[in-house]
């Protein structure tokens, strides 16, 4: 079972689909007990981080994320959702993340226009477990104003995200949508159920 992390702040019936079609049995819950239950954890996420985040601290969800994944369950963050895994970010004030990888997240430089949204190709390192079956260069549909700056465990890069993916062990994530990319995002969600397992 993989479970979706439901704080009220997501795309997750987009989420939930795309790890049905790839064969996984997704539960959508809050509940600390199924966290622990579950063989992976998924962790969406469509807005701002500060309130995001204060939806995730609730009843101490955030904290018990945390815990689960420093002690090696698996935890695969998407948009917002790879944004609070990181230390800080940026957005409208400095805001503490999860902590789960190191780095910081601030706006979007150089692009023409915010938020940047549409097809964007991704160069990526060749030893991930992400882009198992996926080739270098693919495109992946991006949502986002703010991303996570460069940083050393960042797994792929854009023209308008240095840190478009990263894994750090158990903890990975994608600043893009995969289940809004076709073919190649629904593998990551597969590449990723496989890991769980």
């Amino acid at each position: 079972m993989i479970a979706i992390v439901d704080y009220g702040v997501g795309n997750v019936r987009s989420v939930e689909r795309a790890l049905v079609h790839v064969g996984a049995e997704p539960k959508l819950t809050a509940d600390p007990d199924e966290l622990e239950r579950a063989d992976g954890l998924v962790l969406p996420g469509v807005g701002a981080f500060a309130p995001a985040l204060e939806k995730l601290s609730e009843h101490g969800l955030g904290r018990r994320i945390v815990e689960l994944a420093r002690n090696g369950k698996p935890l695969l963050g998407v948009c917002l959702g790879y944004q609070l895994l990181f230390e800080e970010s940026m957005e409208h004030g400095r805001h503490q993340g999860l902590g789960l990888l190191p780095g910081k997240v601030v706006e979007v430089k150089d692009s023409p226009r915010l938020p940047v949204i549409g097809w964007c190709r991704l160069a990526m390192s060749d030893e991930a477990v992400l882009w198992s079956g996926i080739e270098d260069r693919s495109y992946f549909y991006f949502v986002h104003s703010f991303t996570p700056e460069s940083s050393d465990c960042a797994i792929a890069w854009s023209e308008f995200s240095p840190a478009a993916a990263a894994v750090r062990g158990n903890v990975m994530g994608t600043q893009f949508h995969p289940e809004k990319s076709g073919p190649d995002g629904l593998r990551i969600y597969k590449n990723f159920v496989a890991f769980c397992s």
